[in-house]
């Protein structure tokens, strides 16, 4: 190897020391056979390693007493650094016959002695790397074989003890195996599936697959097992029953695999059966108890619908009817008795049902409390379901005795009865609640057919009744006020407050439409606040904008108070901080009261009235005349305004006036003015009535002839030209 120029000088002339130039030396080595070695070492770490050995073939070169031996332990170093390439050994003596003189010799040495240790040096290498070489490769091939011989060994073993682990699985699984050919000859069975089919093992061992049909088989069971015996399936899993020797039925989940030899044909079939027969009627008696009511044993709801979503899903032309009951006056039944006598009335109204719905298609089941339903299927006529009704009806009637007590159970039934098309559970069941409650409405102790219309007004009235509280929150209500004028010269009084409803899909609704069902949810009370703080807020504008009427009146507002808000103990109080917030004086607000609201109120309930009263808010008595009150109860009542009903004035609307209409209105009013009330009347729509109520001393009145409901401008309006 030819050495590089800038190496040409000697030893004496450098002027490192001897650890540098055996660095130097160790680079160089590094650099020649790194990218020939087989080393996971980096080049720096590799570089290290070669240090040490450089030194001793330095050693070796200054002995005092020449021996070349440790350079055969260089070259043997070498080999277990994992450099064993041919190639690694060539560029070694290379480095050690250029470089090793150069950096390793020293004046002591003679040119000619060290080039001569160098060479000696450099077979001792090369044989201690041949020597490491060959024993290594001996050492490997007799690795290789030993191993050999131990993964044969271990592979007898590992067969052996899968053989002896399969036959242990195999016989003490705890699901049943069973081997047969492609020809289905059961050719073994382990224990645990011959004590599945009654412990005899031959009774399993000498039968054919094929026998194995079972009634309750799936479809497709077979057609899988004849796609896996020909090779176009590998597995398949069903629940499959199996007749037992005894005539018993073995229920299993059974899972059938195809077993190939080595060329990949199909061999054998695998069967292997988890007993799933307690599992099953444990299951059974589930499905029962979640399917039936606890108390009477008849199909629940959950039961019910299941059967109701099989009838409606029947092929068009069949027909169904459906009696929904529910029990007229269980609760006060129940709470009077107890639950305990409550639970023995309803069972013997279950055996009672049971016994009228004996017919093929026809059940009965209980839905909730006291509600049962009885379901009819087939050709079913809209009679025939009515007959149903009837029966049940009938069989109700008997009385039931309870505790020594005989109680007579009523009823009130709602029908839907049609053709199964098109016709949802839901729906279904849904229209025979809305019929049942129509006959419990009409009294009870009956039965109403399910009308279309009917139902969609429920439904309407449903969802006005749900939406009421949105409604409330996003200002969908609004007020139209209707003029009151004075009889004896025209000018207006005041209006009264009439609230609207402008809802986003039925348009404006009046309060006939909502107020009902206000009243029911208890929504009246923030309505009713809310109608009150507008209208006041509205007659305050109305005085700032004009004080007076022609004849110098301040105008007056009329809100109405729904009988919940009589009960409400809130009521003066939120009526004062209304007042006071607004400004307006109390005896410009008239609260108008229903006299069916006050038929019979006890103290407790006018107390807030007369508190009003006192304050100098108008109370007045609405709708007079449709309660059938005692006249003699206005004097204790703190009314100041009597609003004669509608009904009383319809004879007055042409000539000749009803004699006997303004008989009845004269003695009213003659009343009212003793007891110094105020008479306003209702409904006139035309100017004869308008003509006779002067005559006969009414004081104020409102209608159609007037003005109809609206907006605040219009009173305003009126109110203009009666300054005028």
């Amino acid at each position: 190897m030819m050495m590089p120029a800038q190496e040409t000088a000697g030893p004496s002339s450098d002027p490192d020391g001897p650890e540098d130039r055996l660095g130097r030396l160790a680079t160089i080595w590094s650099r020649a056979i790194f990218p020939a070695s087989a080393t996971t070492l980096t080049r720096t770490e590799f570089t290290a390693l070669l240090l040490p050995l450089a030194r001793e073939l330095s050693g070796a070169l200054h002995a005092r007493h020449f021996d070349p031996t440790p350079a055969g332990g260089v070259g043997a170093s070498l080999v277990a650094a994992h450099c064993t390439d041919p190639e690694a050994l060539g560029r070694t003596l290379g480095v050690v016959d250029s470089y090793l003189v150069l950096y390793c010799g020293t004046d002591t040495l003679a040119a000619d002695e060290a080039r001569a240790r160098c060479a000696r040096l450099q077979h001792a290498l090369a044989a201690g790397f041949a020597q490491a070489l060959r024993e290594r490769t001996l050492a490997e091939q007799e690795a290789i074989a030993r191993s050999a011989l131990t993964a044969r060994s271990h592979a007898e073993q590992a067969l052996h003890a899968t053989e002896v682990r399969f036959r242990a699985v195999f016989d003490g699984a705890a699901v049943g195996i069973g081997i047969a050919d492609l020809d289905g000859n059961v050719l073994e069975v382990n224990d645990t599936l011959t004590q599945m089919f009654g412990g005899l093992e031959y009774h399993v061992r000498s039968r054919n697959v094929s026998e194995w049909v079972h009634p309750e088989d799936v479809p497709q069971v077979w057609r899988m097992y004849g796609e896996l015996v020909r090779g176009e399936r590998e597995h398949f899993r069903v629940e499959k029953p199996f007749y037992r020797n005894d005539g018993t039925v073995l229920w299993t989940n059974l899972t059938v695999s195809l077993l190939r030899d080595a060329e990949g044909a199909p061999q054998y079939q695998l069967a292997l059966m988890e007993d799933t027969t307690e599992r099953r009627l444990l299951n059974l008696r589930l499905r029962y108890e979640a399917t039936h009511d606890a108390l009477t044993g008849l199909p629940n709801r959950t039961l019910f619908f299941e059967r109701l979503e099989k009838t409606l899903a029947a092929p068009g032309g069949s027909r169904f009817g459906l009696c929904y009951l529910d029990l007229d006056g269980f609760k006060a039944i129940n709470d009077s008795l107890g639950h305990s006598a409550g639970d023995r009335l309803l069972v013997e109204v279950a055996d009672r049902l049971q016994s009228c719905a004996t017919a093929p298609g026809e059940m009965v089941a209980r839905i909730g409390g006291d509600e049962f339903v009885a379901l009819t299927t087939g050709h079913t006529s809209c009679g025939e379901v009515a007959d149903l009704a009837s029966r049940i009806l009938g069989v109700l009637a008997t009385p039931i005795r309870l505790d020594g007590r005989e109680f007579t159970v009523r009823g009130s039934i709602g029908i839907v009865e049609g053709p199964v098309a098109g016709r949802a559970p839901a729906e279904v069941l849904r229209s025979a609640d809305i019929t049942m409650y129509r006959a419990k409405a009409a009294g009870g102790n009956r039965f109403e057919v399910a009308d279309a219309e009917a139902d969609a007004r429920a439904i309407t009235r449903h969802g006005l009744t749900t939406a009421l509280p949105a409604a409330l929150e996003r200002g969908e209500f609004f007020i139209e006020y209707q003029p009151l004028v004075h009889l004896d010269d025209g000018t207006v009084h005041g209006a009264e407050a009439l609230v609207r409803w402008l809802h986003p899909q039925h348009g404006i609704l009046g309060p006939d439409r909502f107020i009902p069902l206000a009243e029911h949810t208890g929504l009246i009370v923030p309505l009713g606040r809310w109608v009150l703080e507008q209208s006041v807020r509205q007659a305050k504008a109305w005085q700032d904008q004009l004080p007076g009427s022609a004849a110098g009146r301040p105008l007056r507002i009329n809100v109405n108070l729904s009988p919940t808000q009589l009960h409400h103990p809130g009521l003066v109080a939120e009526t004062v901080e209304v007042l006071d917030r607004i400004g307006l004086a109390p005896g410009a607000l008239c609260l108008e009261v229903t006299e069916s609201a006050l038929i019979g109120a006890d103290e407790d309930l006018l107390k807030p009235l007369r508190q009003l009263a006192e304050m100098g808010v108008d109370i007045a008595l609405d709708d007079f005349g449709t309660g059938y009150s005692n006249l003699a109860n206005l004097r204790r009542l703190p009314v100041s305004v009597l609003k004669l009903d509608r009904s009383f004035t319809q004879g007055m609307q042409q000539h000749p006036a009803d004699p006997v209409d303004l008989k009845i209105v004269e003695g009213i009013v003659s009343l009212a003015h003793s007891l110094d009330l105020a008479v306003t009347v209702e409904g006139v729509e035309t100017g004869a009535q308008a003509d006779h109520l002067r005559r006969l001393g009414c004081d104020t009145a409102q209608g159609w002839f007037y003005a109809r409901p609206g907006p605040p401008e219009h009173l305003h309006r009126l109110s203009l030209l009666d300054a005028v």
